[in-house]
């Protein structure tokens, strides 16, 4: 039975990591797979090469730690400094944070202790450096934690290369370290929320340096076909969101943020919205040039070459190239497929501007902006005649029961055919388009822009009260109470 071995193994592999970085946290059955494991190699090394490798990981150490301590600065312009130090009380604090897992005023999160007695449930994802899983704390609220990935490829290969795993582990971590820099300086609603974080053990702030988990609020990994599958108003938020979340990055404390991992699966959904989730490969550094040529954006189909400036960088290549990717990972599949009518040469706009490139964060915002308001005032609406809902009879505060239902797409509904309408005339609309359509109900319900919910059907058998609703049936059929 594969499917049960396949099971096991990934139950063998969440014990062994939560087991490894949380040992206390978990319940006494978890504690015996640890046992099977066998710890990486601890080879001999003689005193003069020890102290050469040692050296080059402290080396290693220093470069990571000087990548994290800029982030924890106030944004600088060109005539910052270009070495910020840990002299300070205030660096030194908010090194320690993340260091020794010391909170501060405004962290109203979670930390080690927070963690004790939680329940695995399951591994979300892997990868060269971390592992994410979901687990429920005490009181049964879920979360996402993200930890040092023991069997993982960078921690594999630094204990191959320095011979000390205690000290690859501290390596590996700062990863985590940097996210968690990242999740607090770039709070925004579409990153995804740091519940917190745990640097040591339950009821233990410090200890091991290595011993670093990142809490995050739990969202749902983004499936794109999932998404090619759903209603064009649910497509259009998740690139809305994007771009909002593009907008700010252009702009964040940091200064021009450009996510050099731009892939689909880097973001989750919570209740409906896209959220960032992994920020360890985002990056405010510009780059420096001194002629055009230096600033070209090579992707696979084509390159862009962009201006380098008098102050010799190039000038928004981090907010081009985030432009690009949304367009070729997001926008080509989401945007154009299905759009209403009235919004399609909008819609278009957009993929030209931004597939070309000839258009910046703000102008792309504000396109989406008013395709927004379009849709949802129902301007986008106006050619649609007054007199098409006189063809259907009103019965508000009724139901129907006995439905014959038919299948539409993309429907909210599986089992039948349920879209978003701004009003009964446009539901009138959709009915009359429909050849199996010979009624439909207005329930109340709505969508996240405000539109309503309404439900098409081919017949029904009788009326029913239902304070709630209103049904629309075509004159040529008369409905039965």
């Amino acid at each position: 039975m594969p499917g049960m071995g396949n099971s096991l193994r990934a139950a063998a592999l969440l014990a062994f990591v939560v087991l490894s970085i949380l040992v206390s946290l978990l319940i006494s059955s978890v504690q015996q797979f640890g046992a099977r494991i066998a710890p990486f190699p601890n080879a001999t090394v003689a005193g003069d090469e020890f102290a050469s490798l040692r050296g080059a990981l402290i080396y290693q150490l220093n470069q990571r730690r000087k990548e994290i301590i800029p982030l924890l600065l106030p944004h600088e312009d060109e005539n910052g400094l270009d070495e910020p130090f840990l002299d300070s009380n205030l660096d030194y604090s908010l090194w320690n944070e993340i260091s020794h897992g010391s909170s501060r005023a405004h962290m109203d999160e979670l930390d080690c202790d927070s963690l004790v007695d939680m329940q695995a449930v399951e591994v979300l994802g892997s990868g060269y450096t971390k592992l994410v899983v979901k687990v429920n704390l005490a009181g049964g609220q879920p979360v996402a934690l993200k930890l040092v990935n023991e069997k993982g490829i960078d921690m594999g290969k630094c204990v191959e290369d320095f011979k000390d795993p205690k000290g690859c582990r501290e390596l590996v971590s700062y990863k985590l370290k940097k996210e968690i820099v990242l999740l607090q300086r770039l709070e925004h609603p579409n990153v995804i929320r740091l519940r917190g974080h745990c640097a040591g053990e339950a009821g233990r702030k410090g200890g091991d340096g290595g011993r670093v988990t990142v809490i995050l609020e739990q969202g749902t990994p983004l499936q794109m076909i999932q998404l090619l599958q759903s209603p064009w108003e649910d497509r259009f938020r998740v690139c809305l969101d994007l771009v909002r979340l593009l907008h700010f990055l252009s702009r964040s404390p940091l200064g021009s943020v450009g996510l050099l991992d731009f892939q689909p699966r880097q973001f989750v959904t919570v209740s409906g919205s896209l959220k960032l989730t992994d920020l360890d490969d985002a990056s405010a550094e510009e780059t420096f040039c001194r002629t055009d040529s230096d600033c070209t954006l090579e992707f696979p189909h084509r390159n862009f070459t962009l201006p380098c400036s008098a102050r010799g960088v190039c000038e928004g290549l981090s907010e081009k190239r985030n432009i690009y990717n949304a367009y070729r990972y997001f926008f080509t599949y989401l945007l154009p497929h299905q759009a209403p009518p009235g919004l399609t040469h909008l819609v278009d706009q957009i993929m030209n501007t931004t597939g070309e490139l000839k258009a910046d964060i703000n102008q792309t915002l504000e396109a989406f902006e008013h395709i927004l308001h379009l849709y949802k005032s129902g301007l986008h609406l106006d050619n649609l005649p007054p007199s098409i809902i006189r063809d259907y009879t009103v019965m508000r505060g009724m139901g129907t029961s006995g439905n014959v239902e038919y299948r539409c797409w993309p429907s909210y509904s599986q089992q039948g055919c349920v879209l978003s309408v701004y009003s009964p005339k446009e539901a009138a609309h959709i009915c009359n388009s429909h050849s199996q359509c010979s009624s439909f109900t207005l329930t109340g319900q709505k969508t996240w822009t405000g539109r309503l919910l309404a439900s098409f059907r081919s017949n029904f058998s009788h009326l029913v009260p239902d304070g709630t609703s209103e049904v629309y049936v075509k004159k040529t059929k008369a409905p039965e109470t």
